[in-house]
């Protein structure tokens, strides 16, 4: 894995310290607003500029957390990340993190790479923006793998868009998000115009960046082991049935039983429950293998569902292809066997994207 330390590139490192000014000096969010292009005459260099859109997006995030209640509530669970692997600090003598923060959400993550309300420390901060890293890089390595099977490097651009799209109102309202988001809506449309070259030349591209340094896609931290995998969602199911039954209920997966707790596997990911299915430790009943596999099949057909409503919606049949080869290249190994995703089935869909783009071209008199 690489060492994250101090002299790891923050994009974010900037940003808190603005943010955090703002609220300190202002008393309401629409103050905030009304005072921005002020502000920003007076510390250009690090004062965030509100697009229209992010301007839109804060003044309708009045059901959200406050900035601040979140980072306060992150800061604790930092600490408490710590106390839990018996350690003082985000990183060990080597550069390596000592803590996991993948069970962070984006705003949080972002709170603590952009130091808000200087809660966090320059290593905390390092690692926050390298697992923000990692998050855009996991979103791009599906698209990229679809793209080498189908010569469409606009699969990527798209990917990309959805991402930076997905970003809170905070860092929606950063310079850095505004200016990659326009490069990557740049991208796309040089893209729909020659989809089998990625662009170049575009100013602060991120998928150009992400493509030079993993061509073939790539650039998330390696799996855990797949057992490791099986016993970790095996304590969280035993946790759920010690929940149960405390409450005087026995933990059940079958629901049209009509006693006992229903598990909730919805908060379980698509490799757990993979190592539920495929039960290669035997660690787990038929009956829960059963409701994983149930619980795969029915993910599964949403994301088909929903490329199928991508591709009605924007008048493009081949949006259904790319779909099912977006979600076949996000699966791991265990994921494709515990579904029956088959090579052949992923073959399929490369041809029916292939011939479909050859009939719009010939529509299309191209």
């Amino acid at each position: 894995m690489t060492s994250v330390n101090a002299g790891y590139a923050n994009p974010y490192a900037n940003y808190g310290s603005a943010y955090a000014r703002a609220a300190a000096t202002q008393p309401s969010l629409a103050t905030t607003l009304a005072n921005e292009d002020a502000s920003a005459t007076s510390n250009a260099a690090t004062n965030l500029t509100l697009s229209d859109a992010a301007r839109a997006q804060l003044a309708n995030a009045s059901g959200l957390k406050d900035f601040s209640t979140v980072t306060a509530e992150t800061r604790v669970g930092l600490d408490k990340l710590y106390a839990a692997a018996k350690v003082t600090g985000p990183l060990d003598a080597t550069g390596q993190p000592t803590v996991d923060l993948t069970s962070f959400d984006r705003r949080a993550l972002f709170a603590v790479a952009a130091n808000n309300g200087g809660k966090f420390t320059s290593d905390e901060q390092s690692i926050a923006a390298y697992e923000l890293d990692n998050r855009f890089n996991a979103a791009l390595a599906p698209a990229t793998a679809t793209a080498k099977l189908t010569g469409d490097v606009g699969t990527i651009y798209a990917a990309a868009l959805t991402y930076l799209d997905g970003a809170s109102g905070e860092e929606k309202a950063t310079a850095a998000w505004a200016a990659k988001r326009e490069a990557v809506v740049k991208g796309i449309q040089a893209t729909q115009q020659n989809p089998s070259t990625a662009p170049s030349g575009i100013a602060n591209d991120p998928v150009a960046a992400y493509l030079a340094q993993y061509p073939d896609g790539g650039g998330t931290p390696a799996p855990q082991d797949f057992s490791s995998v099986a016993k970790a969602v095996r304590s969280a199911l035993d946790a759920q049935a010690k929940a149960a039954g405390a409450i005087g209920k026995e933990l059940v997966f079958d629901p049209g039983r009509k006693t006992g707790q229903l598990a909730d596997l919805s908060n379980i990911d698509n490799r757990s429950l993979s190592a539920i299915s495929l039960n290669k430790d035997q660690l787990f009943s038929a009956q829960e293998s059963f409701a994983a596999k149930k619980e795969l099949d029915s993910r599964n057909r949403a994301s088909i569902l929903e490329a199928l409503k991508q591709s009605q919606s924007s008048g493009d049949p081949t949006k259904l292809s790319l779909g099912i080869l977006n979600t076949y290249s996000a699966m791991s190994d265990e994921e494709r066997l515990a579904t029956n995703w088959t090579p052949a089935l992923r073959d399929t869909a490369v041809q029916s994207y292939k011939s479909t783009t050859s009939l719009l071209s010939m529509l299309k008199g191209g």
